[in-house]
């Protein structure tokens, strides 16, 4: 449950300006700075879980947001993986990456837990549910249990923890910067929050 004074912040965010998002109060600095994986282009990130409320709403900015980002800006999506059933999504998810199809399965998997209210009890039903994608249990397991897979799930973590992330969803940018949306102040300034820092590192590129 949120305490009065982040309900306050949250609610006071949502009239800001983008201009006006404060460092330390909006989002946090990195201290030290993590490393990217983007090569000299701008890295964000989103920290997220399947079954995550939050996350779900923020999905379908994020996605129009990611259609239209500039060519110098590289996105990825890192799921977390805290315990044993955020790790079978987080498989499943890097399997699919690993297997070509994320584009077609990631919304649809938020879809079927948020909007027709599937309650996946166990891997073997997350795992089922792939299939009508053209992606086998046996290809699915395999896939997950795969060396790729269990690198994935490793460096995720690490990064995770390296960028003190403590809930979901959190966006990184540039390995520099972490914030959610609560200290955005919605899920819609959590977008005009990532551009502002964006050009934020934009800026200090030049």
């Amino acid at each position: 449950m949120r305490t009065l004074a982040a309900i306050a912040l949250f609610l006071f965010a949502q009239f800001l300006p983008a201009s006006d998002f404060i460092e330390g109060r909006h989002y946090q600095r990195i201290d030290p700075v993590q490393p990217t994986q983007s090569g000299d282009k701008i890295e964000v990130v989103e920290v997220f879980l399947y079954t995550c409320p939050s996350c779900n709403r923020l999905a379908p900015l994020i996605a129009d947001w990611k259609a239209k980002k500039s060519d110098d800006v590289v996105f990825s999506a890192v799921p977390a993986g805290w315990d044993g059933g955020a790790e079978a999504f987080a498989r499943t998810h890097y399997s699919a990456e690993v297997l070509g199809a994320i584009d077609k399965t990631h919304q649809p998997l938020f879809d079927a837990i948020h909007r027709e209210g599937i309650q996946f009890g166990s891997v073997e039903e997350l795992v089922a549910w792939y299939a009508q994608f053209g992606i086998t249990n046996e290809t699915m397991q395999k896939t997950m249990n795969s060396f790729a897979v269990d690198n994935r799930v490793a460096s995720a973590q690490s990064r995770i923890l390296r960028w003190g992330v403590g809930g979901v969803p959190t966006i990184i940018v540039n390995g520099k910067y972490r914030f959610d949306p609560t200290e955005a102040g919605s899920h819609q300034k959590t977008i005009e929050l990532i551009d502002f820092l964006v050009q934020k590192e934009r800026e200090a590129k030049n």
